[in-house]
């Protein structure tokens, strides 16, 4: 597999333009973003398996099933969940004025809601903003980036070429995290000429390894959507060659997602080798990443290894021997057998002051391998999250 190079900065595909504004759901910041193709484009998309999909999830399984998409349209600080059939018709009005100002079906236009749950979506304000944005049109993937902002710090995109082709990774995301299908809100975009079907299968199997391998905080969100774009225009391309950039880009993404979390200061991989099968892999290295023990451990440089073995331990289903378990932080062996080994405290604790921890666990029952990836948990978290809903 080549290594995938990414742009210095991000660009979107041949066809792709973008444009973001204010409409009056926040103060001052964007709140409102349109992504669009000139021309039809093959699509598919993944969505949250939370038992309160959002309005626009709801509407947006219908859309996908077309297997055909002009533009997506997303809002942000309010995220039309919890609403009944108001908020199915407040979707549909969203999907009919962007269809309108960019001259398509509302059929063919994806509808995306972030913010707080529970509150009615201000229709009014964005029928009113979408108006005329179509002249706001342009070809920097960050300006819809900056739309779909929620606790964001940063504005997340990024793009890669793949033969004569492009593809874009537009993203947000940074609380409720821990998908069970993709991720958050991630809209991805090349010019490369691949039907329904087949972005479908690359999608899945790319967003298995990566996003659903994501975890800021062990929950899953109610409006959770990505969603792959191809207009066709770079022609065909080598298919592996696309899978494999698909995938890294994917990876990248879930990686600046999870840097991004709220309140972090280190993004954790957990790495997890020699598991009994892929499965049980994959469990345990969830288990290291969604664990507070171990969050904060990281968060405080604090090389408390019992934090690894407690959240390896407490994956009951899998098989566990404390007699072939190994662990290491950042490279540093500091379990072997089961047992703490005798480690230079300071050079651990120093390693776990870096921006990235590498956390990894060897079982030693089978061949079993996983990467999930989550970051560290401070008091950011919860001062951003005790007020989310009033603020």
């Amino acid at each position: 597999m080549a290594s995938t190079i990414f742009h210095d900065r991000p660009v979107f595909p041949r066809g792709f333009r973008c444009a973001s504004r204010n409409v009056g759901l926040k103060p001052q910041a964007k709140d409102l973003a349109v992504f669009a193709s000139d021309v039809d484009a093959a699509v598919a998309a993944i969505f949250t398996r939370n038992h309160f999909p959002g309005a626009p999830v709801i509407v947006g399984r219908e859309i996908i099933r077309g297997g055909r998409l002009r533009a997506v349209v997303v809002n942000s600080k309010v995220s039309n969940v919890a609403t009944g059939q108001s908020g199915i018709d407040n979707v549909r009005r969203m999907a009919a004025a962007a269809g309108t100002e960019l001259g398509t079906s509302p059929a063919n236009v994806l509808v995306g809601s972030t913010g707080v749950i529970g509150v009615p979506l201000p229709i009014d304000l964005i029928e009113r903003g979408i108006r005329g944005i179509a002249a706001d049109l342009q070809d920097n993937p960050l300006v819809g980036a900056e739309g779909i902002m929620t606790t964001d710090r940063h504005p997340k995109a990024l793009s890669t070429t793949v033969g004569n082709a492009t593809v874009t990774w537009v993203a947000k995301g940074s609380g409720m995290i821990e998908p069970n299908m993709a991720t958050m809100l991630v809209y991805i975009f090349t010019d490369a000429a691949l039907d329904a079907a087949t972005l479908d299968r690359m999608l899945r199997a790319a967003a298995d390894v990566s996003f659903n391998m994501l975890s800021v905080d062990s929950d899953t969100s109610t409006s959770d959507t990505c969603a792959i774009l191809a207009n066709g225009f770079a022609g065909a391309v080598n298919e592996a060659a696309f899978s494999d950039a698909l995938m890294a880009g994917c990876t990248r993404m879930t990686e600046i997602l999870a840097r991004d979390g709220e309140g972090a200061m280190r993004m954790i991989r957990a790495t997890v080798q020699g598991a009994l099968d892929m499965h049980e892999a994959k469990r345990v290295a969830k288990s290291l990443v969604n664990s507070p023990l171990v969050k904060t451990m990281v968060a405080g440089a604090d090389p408390n290894v019992g934090r690894l073995l407690m959240a390896v331990g407490k994956c009951f289903d899998c098989t566990v021997r404390p007699q072939t378990t190994n662990a290491w932080i950042n490279g540093h062996p500091v379990v072997a057998g089961g047992q703490r080994l005798d480690f230079e405290d300071a050079i651990v604790r120093e390693t776990l002051r870096a921006e990235v921890v590498d956390l990894e666990v060897s079982l030693g029952v089978g061949d079993g391998t996983a990467r999930a990836y989550g970051c560290d948990l401070t008091a950011g978290y919860v001062e951003e999250n005790a007020a989310y809903y009033s603020s």
